[in-house]
């Protein structure tokens, strides 16, 4: 303990106890706080994204960096663990040991609930489900006189009404009508009749007037049916919706009702 047996040494003491002071001061925001801090130094946050989470790890490590997961989601589209995205960006200059935010794709895809699909179009059908993170499967077109209305909507082979649960990220396949129908019946037979009786006839039937193809010189009275197809054959049949051709006597100019 420093004794002062006069004024000078109450001076003297004065003075060193300011050194000493100084000195630590000096010390402890130029020597220690920098290096604790590591004052003036930066890294540069490498691109994690795309890198499996023990992969990132490793190489965070190695950087003096760490990683913390704040947030999931799923994409099908994306490995499990898969990181999506990461905050600070990459280029992004941080401190040694600054902790890296990442959310990463989960492994088992959530449930949701099936959307409603039938009676709508398969171009409809698609846009739902893209909104849903579903896929568009195998499109099977079945006897229907709904033209290319979805019937039925399956996931693994299993009929999934709407509102039941779901995979996200789920194939989807498809039942949709071909706008023909299922009711089979003879091939009206329409040889021998004026044009326009024909057409009268098979659409009375349910059935499409196709190509009519105009034949001069057969020698029969102009707009008389020369020929069909199909051809109403014994134990031929023809389904609702479907096409007939016709071969007509005369020239282009006589109309046919259609």
């Amino acid at each position: 303990m420093f004794k002062a047996n006069s004024f000078v040494d109450v001076i003297k003491h004065l003075v060193v106890i300011g050194v000493i002071v100084a000195l630590l001061i000096v010390g402890f925001f130029y020597v220690y706080l920098p290096s604790a801090t590591n004052h003036g130094e930066s890294i540069s946050v490498p691109k994690i994204t795309g890198m499996q989470l023990p992969e990132a790890e490793e190489y965070l490590e190695e950087q003096k960096l760490r990683y913390y997961v704040n947030d999931s989601s799923y994409n099908s589209d994306r490995k499990p663990f898969e990181i999506l995205t990461q905050d600070p960006a990459p280029g992004a200059s941080v401190k040694e040991d600054r902790k890296i935010y990442v959310s990463i794709n989960m492994k088992n895809p959530p449930m949701i609930k099936m959307p409603k699909l039938i009676d709508g179009s398969v171009k409809n059908a698609e846009l739902i489900l893209k909104s849903y993170d579903l896929k568009k499967g195998e499109v099977k077109y079945v006897p229907d006189l709904q033209q290319n209305a979805v019937l039925k909507q399956f996931v693994n082979g299993k009929e999934v009404k709407p509102g039941e649960p779901i995979a996200k990220g789920s194939v989807v396949d498809l039942h949709v009508g071909d706008g023909l129908g299922n009711t089979e019946f003879e091939i009206p037979n329409v040889v021998g009749m004026p044009v326009d009786e024909a057409s009268v006839l098979l659409v009375g039937q349910g059935l499409q007037i196709g190509t009519i193809l105009y034949v001069q010189g057969s020698g029969e009275a102009d707009g008389t049916v020369l020929k069909q197809r199909p051809i109403a054959e014994v134990g031929a049949k023809i389904r609702v919706g479907e096409l007939v051709d016709l071969w007509v006597a005369g020239e282009e100019t006589v109309q046919a009702i259609e």
